[in-house]
């Protein structure tokens, strides 16, 4: 660990959740702004104490949430453009500005219509967020002429090499559903609350592209979520248990621009940011209380699991099974539902989530004593960012 490493030096002090929805009125500002202004209440500060803004990406800009929110002056920002892995990228980003001093008090905001833009009223506002151009051109000449136009068809490309090179049972999938599902039922935001699911009906669903079924893919809704990230010396002095960032990194699968030519397929950003997280962070996987998996797919959750170190590729199924990932079990996952039962807010809800659990504030789904745990971020074909909290630090 070098002597400018961030460990120990930032906090999130803040949260704020606004419910996650299967079709809303509120438009994505307005989801972002209350989520903001309940995070900034959270932490005991004020809009006046907040001077950096960072948005992961797109769909609202950072100066229209200043504007909303009643931020006085922005001193810094930045937007993170690595799909579902920004979130916890922006993370390590506030917690770089605060431990070099280019801010104070970092708000990081996210939000969208996940449901309702894809299902548009007459009335509907859109999404702003578009793909970047590199990326269009990819999908628009390789992948859509042969009918590969959504996540579920691109993912479907490695996922089904992992699942038929490895020998990876249905059932492991199933486990980390279930699991969701079953944690879900003790959060009242979450979307899929009313029901356990069981083994035999996930088997029973649906492919929509093999090996993805309907119950291995995350929930499309409207929602938003936020955190605010302070110095872990300012936080002692606020109102809740600070929860201080112990480490945290990113890395990029080889090559990062599309699928196709990398050399191994299966070989995720993750793979090579995990140990120089730990390695910050002077921790173990073993020493984790709980892990918060993004979980867009359930078989990306397994190979995160593997590129984390808790088995060797292909072996994650061992992991789960037996109720190792559930409530109870030694790695306890995903304690809020997840993007599978949830609700997907691009893993911000994960590091909501890790914050209550954290400070002993997640009630039905508390860990008992947890003082550490990590998150994960996964972003389009293999971004990974990881971040491993603990309690008071």
């Amino acid at each position: 660990m070098t002597s400018n490493s961030i460990s120990g030096k930032a906090a999130i002090v803040g949260i704020g959740e606004v419910g996650y929805f299967r079709g809303t009125d509120m438009s994505i500002l307005q989801m972002v702004s209350k989520a903001s202004m309940d995070a900034i209440k959270d932490s005991g500060l004020s809009p006046k104490d907040i001077d950096a803004v960072i948005p992961p990406p797109g769909f609202v800009a950072w100066d229209e949430i200043a504007a909303q929110v009643g931020i006085p002056e922005v001193r810094y920002t930045a937007c993170p453009q690595m799909g579902g892995a920004s979130p916890v990228a922006a993370l390590i980003t506030a917690s770089m500005a605060v431990a070099t001093g280019m801010a104070n008090a970092v708000l990081v905001p996210i939000g969208w219509n996940g449901y309702s833009a894809i299902r548009p009223r007459p009335d509907a506002r859109p999404n702003k967020r578009r793909f970047t151009a590199a990326f269009f051109e990819t999908v628009r000449n390789y992948y859509a002429p042969y009918g590969l136009r959504s996540a579920p068809w691109w993912y479907s490309l490695y996922l089904q090499r992992y699942v038929k090179h490895y020998n990876v049972p249905p059932e492991a999938a199933g486990a980390v559903a279930i699991a969701c599902r079953k944690h879900a039922q003790l959060n009242d935001l979450a979307v899929m609350r009313d029901r356990p699911l069981t083994m035999d009906e996930y088997l029973a669903s649906t492919f929509i592209s093999e090996p993805i079924r309907k119950h291995d893919s995350c929930v499309e809704t409207d929602c938003a979520a936020a955190i605010v990230v302070t110095s872990a010396e300012r936080a002692r002095d606020l109102k809740h248990t600070p929860v201080t960032v112990l480490g945290g990194a990113e890395g990029h699968p080889n090559r990062p621009d599309e699928l196709i030519n990398r050399k191994d397929i299966l070989k995720l950003g993750l793979d090579y940011a995990a140990p120089r997280a730990f390695a910050m962070a002077g921790v173990t996987p073993q020493d984790m209380d709980f892990l918060q998996i993004y979980d867009c797919f359930t078989y990306v959750a397994l190979l995160e699991l593997e590129a984390l170190g808790y088995a060797e590729r292909g072996g994650a199924a061992d992991f789960v099974k037996d109720g190792n990932i559930e409530l109870g079990g030694k790695f306890p996952m995903n304690t809020h539902g997840g993007l599978m039962s949830q609700g997907h807010c691009w893993g911000m809800n994960h590091i909501v989530e890790a914050t209550r659990q954290l400070r002993h504030q997640a009630g039905r789904s508390q860990v008992k004593d947890c003082e550490i745990g990590l998150v994960t971020g996964y972003g389009d074909l293999g971004d990974g960012t990881i971040a491993i909290l603990g309690r008071n630090g």
